[in-house]
């Protein structure tokens, strides 16, 4: 871990790399949360460790406010997931007592992470989602006669780990009459979760857009950035692997323009990802909205808008960084996920490596390697007999 000469209040992070970075770009201290041998653990830019292995937010709540408790000043709190945001929002008021944060309304957090509240919080504010309906797969239960038109997506209301059972990697099934969806149902039931229904919006994933904003304590815009998909593994209703930043005076204008009006009608403060998907009449559909940081902000940051830093400073009374606009066509990249990605899209290995040469925000980085590398050198020691290490290498 950092031993390095910075000062400053800490960021305490639960999350990765993509959150880490960002703000030790900034020049602040970062103390991270999770289990041992993580690549957080080993940046350059991690002061302290919180060690966590996983269990019950109450568990993880009083580890929290004992390490908050023993700080000389209020850390600042940062959420990357959302079952982190959510058990956050619920204990705002023990955590704000000696942590500093940005969050949205604890309903509105509620309401925008479960995707069927979402969908009653769109249709009472008439934002432009596509036709949605709730589908409970009870024993005993048949598919029901949808009043939507085809082909849809099925999703599950929240992300857990259930729907994993019957989709693996991807976050949607494609259904392109009501007969799959009677053959899926009976793969449903078992599961025991309620899902989603959604008019499915033509075109592939490189259609879904996205505006990234800090909205002030005061409801001022404090930083944005918008942004598209190049690709996801899997290909259809995938994961993230590759990433851009689009010029927000130009082919993001729209986005941008529309999660600000969304933002405002919604009443959001805080960090919020507005996701929407751009149908081929050029009209765009919102998704999602996400109101955490997460994985997007690492290339928001390389790319000049740095919004981790800009909740740092706000929360901490220090002057924000300058103003600044995204540089468009700034790449990020899962590396591992992506080689995937780009081998099933038929992308040569050639091109694709030359691409994530260019890509600045990647796993990779010469001014911090070791987040990457030493995670790979740990498995690999692991395989060699502790006796027959190299005492060099040997872990103690």
């Amino acid at each position: 871990m950092s031993t390095g000469t910075r000062h400053g209040t800490l960021a305490c992070v639960l999350g990765d790399m993509d959150l880490v970075r960002p703000l030790g770009l900034a020049g602040i201290r970062c103390a991270v949360v999770g289990p041992a041998g993580t690549a957080t653990t080993h940046s350059r830019f991690t002061d302290r460790w919180i060690p966590w292995e996983g269990g019950h937010d109450g568990a993880l709540v009083d580890r929290l406010l004992r390490f908050g408790a023993a700080q000389p000043g209020k850390p600042v709190l940062y959420v990357e997931e959302d079952t982190q945001l959510l058990m956050v929002s619920r204990h705002r008021d023990r955590l704000a007592a000696v942590f500093r944060f940005a969050l949205a309304d604890a309903d509105l957090v509620e309401s925008l992470v479960d995707k069927g509240r979402f969908q009653q919080l769109a249709e009472r504010l008439d934002l432009p989602v596509p036709r949605t309906r709730r589908l409970r797969p009870l024993p005993g239960s048949e598919a029901p006669d949808l009043d939507l038109r085809y082909p849809l997506i099925v999703k599950p209301l929240t992300r857990r780990p259930p729907w994993n059972e019957i989709e693996g990697l991807g976050k949607a099934i494609r259904l392109d009459g009501p007969e799959e969806l009677r053959a899926l149902w009976p793969r449903l039931i078992p599961v025991g979760i309620d899902l989603l229904a959604q008019e499915l919006i033509p075109g592939p994933e490189t259609r879904i857009e996205s505006h990234h904003v800090y909205i002030d304590v005061d409801g001022a815009v404090a930083g944005e950035f918008t942004g598209r998909k190049i690709r996801t593994y899997p290909l259809e209703y995938g994961h993230s692997t590759a990433l851009t930043v689009t010029d927000i005076d130009g082919e993001g204008a729209d986005v941008a323009a529309s999660g600000r009006e969304i933002a405002g009608r919604i009443g959001l403060r805080g960090v919020a990802k507005f996701d929407f998907k751009r149908d081929p009449g050029g009209r765009l559909h919102l998704l999602e909205i996400n109101p955490r940081f997460n994985l997007w902000h690492h290339l928001g940051a390389v790319a000049g808008v740095n919004l981790p830093a800009i909740v740092h400073a706000d929360l901490t009374g220090r002057p924000r960084p300058a103003a600044a606009r995204a540089r468009p066509g700034a790449c990020w990249c899962h590396i591992s996920k992506d080689r995937l990605a780009a081998r099933e899209s038929g992308m040569p290995a050639a091109r694709w490596l030359a691409w994530v040469a260019r890509a600045e925000a990647k796993a990779i980085a010469l001014d911090d390697p070791m987040p990457f590398l030493r995670p790979k050198l740990d498995r690999l020691l692991s395989r060699i007999p502790r006796g027959t290490r190299p005492a060099r290498l040997a872990k103690p």
